[in-house]
């Protein structure tokens, strides 16, 4: 990872970081979101972030629709939203964490914060680090 002011730090989320952000209000991933919100770095998110984002906190949370919208308006406001323009093929276990990839290549990130074994375990990606919540938790402090 490149030396950067923490202000100027480009962050993705892994979609796994959302849902405990936003379904569990204590914790590392709460506190990152909180981080974002207050803007001590840049959010980065692409459109199919927010479409799996969404997918499952109706499927797998039964959140109704308005309660979804109003969280996607939020992040759409924290975050700077990328269209990555590559199609990438990294995590053959896992192909939806590909689109993580994608986004974190497109905006030009330094971190890409995840808890998934699948993406934590490549450490890196095209000079990306890879870190868990807790521990980019410890970097912000």
């Amino acid at each position: 990872m490149n030396a950067v002011s923490p202000a100027e730090l480009r962050v993705v989320f892994d979609t796994n970081v959302y849902v405990s952000a936003f379904t569990h209000f204590r914790g590392a991933p709460f506190r990152i979101w909180r981080h974002a919100v207050e803007w001590r770095y840049v959010l980065l998110v692409s459109p199919a972030i927010i479409t799996e984002l969404a997918g499952v906190l109706r499927e797998t949370f039964d959140w109704d629709e308005a309660a979804i919208v109003r969280r996607v308006k939020l992040l759409t406001k924290v975050a700077e939203i990328v269209v990555p323009r590559i199609r990438l093929q990294v995590v053959a276990a896992d192909p939806d964490d590909d689109r993580i990839l994608e986004c974190a290549v497109a905006g030009a990130a330094d971190l890409l914060v995840s808890g998934d074994h699948h993406l934590t375990r490549l450490k890196s990606f095209r000079g990306i680090g890879i870190v868990r919540p807790v521990d980019f938790l410890r970097m912000l402090s």
